[in-house]
Formats: structure tokens, sequence, C-alpha cells
């Protein structure tokens, strides 16, 4: 049995407010069929199972502002996971008059800020969901700040459609939950039986989801969503449960109220069409008051701190000694380690590689802002992406960068929900050795290159990385930071100034025929090349990228031109999306240069670190040899 807590007894909501709960329920199911029959696409029936749902908590169960006040720090918080059914959810925030209900006809209109699935370009939108299964993580996230970080009453909501939740991620989030006994969190499943081509694999098995929910360390409780005094009792029974979250899992039928459509096949994603009128005027002949309901959303509780997470810097500059090698995943974690000095809000966060990516050594400052999320790389960037949400935290996600992977689609929508979040990836390129292709990113620039919104960071000692970390930390936007695994030598005093978008020209002279542009560990085979190229009188110019995005162009392309329009790139990446390529991007323009580059050309191996960078031609040798033949 769940433990409870001392609370004010629960007070059934008179007869006619549960009349007005249904009322709002079947306005919603009206507006969603208004809204998606003037778009002509959209998902109606999907809006309709869980609109008692919306009435319950937006007027009845959760507190919050609304207006320019909408993401008020102390406002409980709602994640609509099934974003398909986003019609449900703006007509709720209409019937609260977030927003006139006109605005409801102008759905998924390109001047239109009420898309097909939420975004953050709305006030009250959070995170950006419509990819299914994501939403849960995010919620936890927000939950374990509010719990944590915060220590406020706000409370979180999250709505997931029984379709989604065959998604691991789900599995992956209620872990974690039941984990870190988020008694903050109700995680409500709106089982209507009804995926987008067929039944859902367990359709109306209402003890298996509870059984399902149990085994995982949720308080459940099953109850018929279209019921608005059960769905009151639960989400006010789970606001007394203490040491442990809490499912709602409600019986519901897709299209309900729909004559002739609800609880059956082929009406996904379809509006209502030639149907719509007869359909509407079924529903509103249950309306029992026709006129303005009057009811308001209570005040939340206003108990959450005031965080400011701009300005933040290292609590002491780096302080590497002359011919001192450090590892840049050492580096990270000295500057995290600095940071949380200086700024309460820094958090950090693992897949159980904390002792690799060296985010263990954010708590030597705090232990309390390290987050385990073990395992389950797709639930760690929903997290942060939820932590980071309203700017209550500065979030650092790490892990080994070829794992980052396996949650693309996460980071993917992280963008769309202008996410902030700061990944570092660690254990990168065949330079890590022994360990074999199964742990070398090889992709990842690409991968983060791919996506809008993100910096991409390469420092290439510790130094850089120090700086790269603080840079990361202030910018508005996701950043990622490749974090190499050899130590080095430094490359930079410890007083070297570092901007986003800019690189850095390491040698020069007038006698330059070749511009070799390199970051991380090929930087450090293009010195040693160096060395042996000047011995022959073959003289060329390094440039370490430090930021890969914004690719710094104007220092490539001048030093291009005073080396004969000659580059080459070294990366420790595949061809495909990495510095190669970005740096052939910024040139293309110009006839008179031309990119060679050296990349890990397949498939890698086993191997000692060197020998690999060698075989694959990215060592010292290679780059020597290619020199050669291009003067």
């Amino acid at each position: 049995m769940p433990v409870t807590g001392k609370m004010a007894e629960y007070h059934c909501p008179d007869k006619k407010k549960i009349e007005l709960l249904r009322d709002i329920a079947n306005r919603i199911r009206i507006n969603s069929i208004v809204s998606t029959s003037a778009a002509g696409s959209g998902h109606p029936t999907s809006c309709a199972s869980m609109a008692e749902i919306m009435s319950v908590l937006f007027f009845q169960t959760m507190r919050y502002r609304t207006g320019d006040k909408a993401r008020d720090p102390n406002s409980d918080r709602l994640i609509l996971s099934k974003g398909h059914a986003a019609p449900g959810l703006y007509a709720a925030w209409a019937e609260v008059g977030q927003f006139p209900m006109d605005e409801l006809k102008k759905l998924r209109k390109l001047d239109s800020l009420l898309e097909g699935h939420p975004t953050p370009r709305l006030n009250f939108i959070d995170v950006a969901t419509g990819s299914l299964g994501q939403g849960l993580s995010n919620a936890v996230g927000m939950a374990y700040t509010g719990k944590n970080f915060d220590k406020a009453s706000y409370r979180t909501y999250c709505v997931i459609g029984d379709g989604e939740s065959a998604e691991g991620s789900i599995w992956e989030a209620l872990a974690f939950g039941s984990h870190y006994k988020l008694d903050n969190i109700v995680a409500i499943f709106d089982i209507n039986r009804l995926g987008q081509s067929e039944p859902t694999a367990l359709q109306h098995q209402m003890d298996v989801y509870k059984q399902r929910l149990e085994a995982f360390g949720w308080n459940t409780y099953v109850v018929d969503g279209h019921d608005v005094e059960a769905l009151s009792k639960a989400f006010y029974d789970a606001s007394t449960v203490k040491g442990k979250p809490s499912a709602i899992v409600a019986k519901t039928y897709k299209g309900k109220g729909f004559p002739a459509i609800e609880d059956e096949e082929d009406w996904h994603g379809k509006p209502m069409g030639a149907k719509a009128d007869a359909i509407i005027a079924a529903i509103q002949a249950r309306i029992i008051h026709t006129g303005p309901h009057g009811l308001t959303p209570a005040p939340p509780i206003d108990d959450a701190p005031d965080v400011d997470i701009s300005n933040v810097r290292l609590s002491e500059p780096p302080s590497y000694k002359d011919g001192e090698k450090v590892a840049p995943r050492a580096a990270y974690g000295t500057a995290l380690k600095k940071l949380a000095k200086n700024h309460p809000r820094v958090i950090a966060m693992d897949g159980d590689t904390k002792n690799s990516t060296f985010s263990i050594k954010i708590k030597d400052v705090d232990p309390g802002r390290y987050i385990e999320c073990f395992i389950a790389e797709q639930n760690l960037v929903g997290v942060g992406i939820g932590c980071a949400c309203r700017d209550r935290t500065i979030a650092f996600v790490s892990t080994f960068a070829c794992f980052l992977s396996r949650a693309f689609d996460q980071i993917r929508m992280g963008a769309v929900s202008q996410t902030k979040v700061n990944f570092c990836g660690s254990h990168c390129g065949v330079s890590i050795g022994e360990d074999g292709p199964s742990q070398m990113a090889l992709e990842d620039i690409a991968m983060f290159r791919a996506v809008p919104t993100c910096t991409v960071f390469y420092p290439s000692d510790g130094v850089s990385m120090e700086r790269a970390v603080e840079l990361a930390a202030n910018l508005p936007n996701m950043t990622f930071i490749r974090s190499g695994r050899p130590a080095s030598l430094l490359v930079y005093p410890n007083d070297e100034v570092f901007e986003v978008g800019k690189s850095k020209v390491i040698k020069s002279s007038n006698k330059d025929k070749v511009t070799v542009v390199a970051a991380g560990i090929t930087l450090h085979n293009a010195l040693e090349a160096y060395e042996q190229l000047e011995a022959e009188s073959i003289y060329i110019r390094i440039i370490d990228v430090f930021c890969v995005k914004p690719l710094d162009s104007e220092t490539i392309i001048a030093a291009a031109k005073v080396t004969g329009g000659k580059i080459l790139t070294v990366e420790d990446h595949y061809p495909e999306g990495g510095i190669g390529e970005a740096v052939m991007s910024a040139v293309s323009e110009f006839t008179d240069i031309t990119v060679r580059k050296l990349a890990v050309p397949e498939v890698p191996r086993s191997g000692p670190s060197m020998a690999l960078m060698e075989k694959y031609g990215i060592g010292p040798k290679k780059i020597i040899a290619t020199i050669r033949e291009m003067v």
C-alpha cells in the first residue's frame, strides 16, 4: 500500500461542478472537431478519448497561472506526450481563456502557432511532443527538478497514449521515476484501445497495465477515463501519496461521443468531414450549461525560488603546468566542478559512465547536483531536457558519444523544444584504442551538426575544454562538446581566450604551402607531422577548429588563400558529415580552393590508439605523406 501524507480531506466536486466538468469535456470534443475540420487534418478521435482527463486536470486538479505567466515557475506542469492530440490540449487552454476560441480554427495554418503537434512557440508548452514515447522522460526531469532543486510544491502531469506505451523510453522513465521516489508526478495513461492502423497490443486489458506499472514501482489507479468524479478522486488520492510516483490508467474510448465512430477502427488522424455537423449536434445535446462555465484554475503556491542562469563562469581559470598531459574528458569534469562551485544551478547527469566522462567530479562540489540516469540513454536525454525547462537548471548530459546516437530522436526533438541542454560525448573516434568499433563515436559530429539549434565544440586540450564548457553554459541553445579519451600535451596557455564560432591558427609562416584543419587528437597528430615537415623545409599552416558549428569560415578561407588554395582536413570521424565536409561547404564558392580529406574510411577494429590512427589514415605519417603529395 502507498504511504500517504496528511492533507486536507477530499471534497468531491458538487453536482453543478461535475456537470460543468462534463460540459467542458464535451466542449473540448466539439472544438477538436471544429479545429481539425477547418484544418482538413488532425486527430479528433484521439482528443475525444482524453476530453474528461483534460477537463479535470485544467479545472479541478492543476494549480497554475495563465496569460503571459503561463510558464510561471510555481505552476504545475502538464506534458501531452501523445502530442497528436494537440487540438484537445489547445481547446482546454482556450477554455481557460489563454487565447480566443476563434484561434482554434487556425489550427495547422502557416500563420498560427497552433501547430499539428505542440511546440514551445506557444508560451504554455514546455516541450515539443509528437514523436511518441518521449514526454514521460521530460516529465520526470521536471518532477526531479521540482523535488530536488526547486524544492517547491508544483506537481507534474503527463498524459500518455496507450499506443506509445510500447516505447522502451516510457519504461526507462517509469524506472527512473520510481527509483528517485518522485511523488510529485502523475502519469496518466489514456487507454483508448485503438492505435493508428489496428488495436493496440493490450487493448483494454486494464489489469495488465496496472500490474506492469506496479511492478515498476508506481502507485497505480485504474479508473473510468470518462468519469469526471472518478478522475477527480484519483488525482486527489495521488496527491496524498508519499515516497513513490503515481499513475492513473484511464479506460477510454477513441472517438468517445462520436456516433458510429466511437471505438471503431480506421478513424485515426482523420477529421470528421461531412459527419462533423451531426456529431457536433449530438455532443451539444449532452451539454447542460450552455453559457460561460465560470470555472477558473486554482493559483499555484508561490514557493519556487527565483533562478538566474545567466553569466555563468568558472570559479577559477585553467591552471595546468607546462608539459602536462591532460585528457580532454578529464578537463570536462574539472570544468563542471568549477562551474558548479560558482553557480548552484549547474547540474550533471550521466548514463553510468561518470567515472569515464568525469562528470563524477561535480559530486566533489555537491553530490545532490549529479543525477545518475543509469544505462538508459533515451531517458537520460529526455530527463536533461526536462530539467532545463523554464530555465530552472543549467544541465550537462554526458556519456560515451557513440551512445548518444541511440537517443538521436530525443536530441532532434530537443531542438524543436528549444532546449538549452549541453551534451558532452566522450570516447570519440579510433583513438580510443582497444575497446573497438562498438565504443567508437565516428558519426557524432555529423549527427549534432545536423541539428539546427546546436553549437558544436571540439576542444583539443585541457584549457580549450574548460573554456568550451564555460561557453556552452552561457549559450541560449543546445550544445555538443566532443571529448577525447587520450591524454595529450597542452596546446594553449592557461589564459588563452576562446569564442564561439572562432578557430585558432596554431602554426603559421609566410612560407606555408598547405592549410591543415584539425581538432582534438588529430590536431596533435598534425603538430607532430609539422615538426618533421619543417625539418624538410615544408611549411604548413595549422588551424585548430575548436568550434565546428558555427565554423570559422573566415579564418579558414583566409589561410587557404595564402597557402595556394590548398586545404587538408584531418579528423577522427567518418568522412560523411564531419569537419572535412563542414570545411568543404564553407569554401564551396571559391573555385581556387581545393580540399583533401583524411578521415576514417571504413568500420574500424580494435588495436592500440596510434596504430589505429595510422591504419585508418589520420596519423602523423599519413598527414606527412599527404602533404608531400600536395606540395
